[in-house]
């Protein structure tokens, strides 16, 4: 659990009459207006929320009287919105110039209808990888946030040298972290929720993809694309993931050493820098000292997942394929990093995306074969630490560096989408460290049981810290 107060813990505080939601709204609000929030926000709507803020605090002073009935799950609490995703009278840009002239959104997108719809105050829109295709952050039209170690309540790296958020949804993360905001609302398609819940040492959880509709967003890849959301503790995403998916999660007592997990050494461990690698390890020892049942398995079927995609995969050839016309149009306002990425999808013939379709298939087929005996799998959620933003910032000669570290970022998590699985990023990093996120995981609708290891060991790894 970060240094901040989770929203389990803050509404508890608003139904004891220890606080409200108007007060914590305007803590929030302080917050989104420092320096710790510089590009973070696309667009915001501080008196609208001050408004909404107010209502829930009526609500929440006539069930303390008896005179009303059981409060809101959200309370009124602060949510922020990836500018990917449709909000009710204003335009989705996602993240783009090349969308600048977008007609306004007549309804919200769902998944965030429903935020509210339970009591979540949007505070505004937040900032990302132009059209989602990047997991490093970086946004050269409107900036990049700094990431922000929630563990610590500071700024990761240098203040003179900041360091990257992660992406796609780097904003959202960098509003949970700073204490902006208790949810934000995101993405993932190949760790774009994950990757900068690691990178600013909050929580991430990627539920199985169908669970959550995707409606109402700007598509990436209409395959792997996951609705979910960043919070502060694992209890947080649990609630959250049953408001974004209408369904009550399953929670189980359970102790630790109930669960079979494993850890699989095919491709997920390979290249990691010391600091992740010294977490990992320390990780599994406090679990091991906790009772876990941990495994090391090959997991061989990890090592056909690069050539499946040699001809381009299905962020690729779906994006294109949504972005066509926009590029006829606009090509000059993309991000030249993002367009390329993009244009790679129509080099790829139809029979290559039907073969794509069925290899897909049968490699989920095996890889669940090979994890049907465990409960849950671990792995480091990313490779490396978050790098500084100068050393891949947009520039020609900084490309080569920013691929390589896109590639880094994206390999450990994009392999679930692809698995068409659910996974759940916590930080595992002690003070004195760089972020580092355990990502605990299996195949899809495995939610629950992800979940309830994840509650586990995030309590297991608070002992120690």
């Amino acid at each position: 659990m970060t240094t901040l107060p989770d929203l389990h813990s803050t509404r508890q505080a608003i139904r004891h009459g220890e606080t409200s939601a108007s007060n914590e709204l305007e803590r929030a609000i302080t917050v989104a207006e420092s320096p710790a929030c510089a590009h973070v926000w696309r667009q915001t709507r501080f008196d609208a929320a001050r408004g909404e803020a107010a209502l829930a605090d009526d609500a929440s002073a006539t069930t303390r009287s008896g005179t009303g009935v059981v409060g809101q799950p959200l309370a009124g609490l602060a949510i922020t919105v990836k500018d990917l995703f449709d909000v009710a009278g204003q335009p989705t840009p996602a993240g783009s110039l090349a969308l600048a002239d977008a007609p306004a959104a007549s309804l919200d997108a769902p998944a965030l209808a429903r935020l509210r719809a339970a009591g979540g105050v949007l505070l505004g829109r937040t900032n990302m990888v132009e059209f989602a295709f990047s997991g490093v952050g970086i946004n050269p039209h409107f900036g990049t946030p700094a990431a922000w170690d929630a563990q610590t309540g500071a700024a990761v790296g240098s203040p003179h040298a900041p360091h990257v958020p992660g992406g796609s949804s780097s904003g959202a993360a960098v509003s949970v972290a700073t204490g902006a905001a208790f949810i934000g609302r995101g993405s993932d398609t190949g760790g774009s929720i994950r990757i900068p819940a690691a990178l600013n040492g909050i929580v991430g959880f990627k539920n199985t993809a169908r669970l959550v509709p995707t409606t109402g967003a700007v598509p990436l890849s209409t395959t792997l694309d996951t609705a979910c959301a960043m919070t502060r503790s694992v209890r947080d995403a649990v609630l959250v993931h049953e408001i974004l998916s209408a369904r009550t999660v399953v929670q189980s007592q359970a102790p630790l050493a109930s669960y079979r997990l494993a850890v699989p050494a095919t491709t997920f461990l390979d290249g990691l820098d010391d600091t992740v690698a010294r977490a990992f390890e320390r990780s599994l020892q406090v679990l091991r000292a906790a009772g876990a049942h941990i495994e090391e398995i090959p997991l061989a079927e990890m090592a056909e997942l690069a050539d499946m995609q040699t001809r381009a995969g299905f962020s690729a050839v779906e994006s294109f394929a949504w972005h066509r016309p926009l590029l006829a149009q606009h090509a000059a306002r993309y991000d030249p990093r993002v367009r390329s990425r993009i244009e790679r999808g129509a080099t790829m013939l139809a029979a290559d995306y039907a073969e794509l379709v069925q290899t897909r298939a049968a490699w989920i087929k095996r890889m669940l074969a090979a994890l049907n005996r465990f409960d849950a799998v671990l792995s480091p959620t990313v490779p490396i630490v978050a790098p500084t933003i100068a050393s891949i910032a947009p520039g020609a000669e900084r490309d080569e560096a920013f691929f390589r570290t896109n590639n880094l970022l994206l390999r450990n998590p994009s392999a679930i989408n692809m698995l068409d699985g659910c996974a759940l990023s916590l930080p595992c990093h002690v003070p004195g460290e760089l972020p580092v996120g355990l990502m605990v995981w299996h195949g899809a609708l495995h939610d629950d049981t992800v979940l309830n290891v994840s509650l586990q060991i995030e309590q297991a790894l608070n002992t120690t810290k």
